[in-house]
């Protein structure tokens, strides 16, 4: 009998590493992506790195604009794991005066290793609202490919899309 609680609680333990293990998002990831700019005619290439730091949910990003200059950021922010229907969402600030929410969800149940992401960033000097939609595809536990759309309320910056290849570390 005393030795229940300790088999419970390994149980338990196995239980949640097995069911985050199998939602198939990793936070620990490096991307390089070619951009379009649909309006302007303005192509790039960009890079991010984004990592949870140690074993706890704090979330660290930076990106940085390879062919023009002026758009590399770096942010912190909190990841809020299975909020809602399987939903990890991370709250975040930005070095560029901006600030927002990631919400990613694995879509295994449509399509093994498929995933979704919505981003929504706010300028705090332009109160402007940005949003990303993004389907990103697990070829294998490494390597993810995605396609993102922003829709930006800007009306100097025109839609982007991007096509990113990842690889998870």
């Amino acid at each position: 009998m005393k030795h229940i609680l300790p088999i419970l609680t390994l149980t338990t333990l196995a239980a949640a590493a097995s069911a985050q293990a199998a939602s198939g998002l990793s936070y620990n990831r490096a991307g390089l992506s070619y951009n379009t700019d649909a309006g302007a005619g303005d192509n790039g290439y960009s890079a991010s790195v984004e990592a949870l730091v140690g074993s706890s949910n704090v979330w660290v990003g930076a990106s940085a604009e390879l062919t023009n200059a002026g758009g590399d950021s770096a942010f912190v922010g909190y990841l809020f794991k299975s909020v809602v229907a399987g939903i990890d969402a991370t709250a975040f600030v930005g070095s560029n005066d901006n600030y927002g929410i990631i919400a990613r969800r694995s879509l295994n149940e449509v399509i093994a290793g498929l995933e979704g992401r919505v981003v929504w960033t706010q300028s705090g000097g332009s109160n402007s609202d940005n949003f990303v939609y993004e389907l990103a595809y697990n070829v294998n536990s490494k390597y993810q490919v995605a396609v993102s759309i922003q829709d930006s309320d800007v009306a100097s910056q025109n839609d982007d899309v991007s096509l990113t290849v990842r690889y998870n570390f």
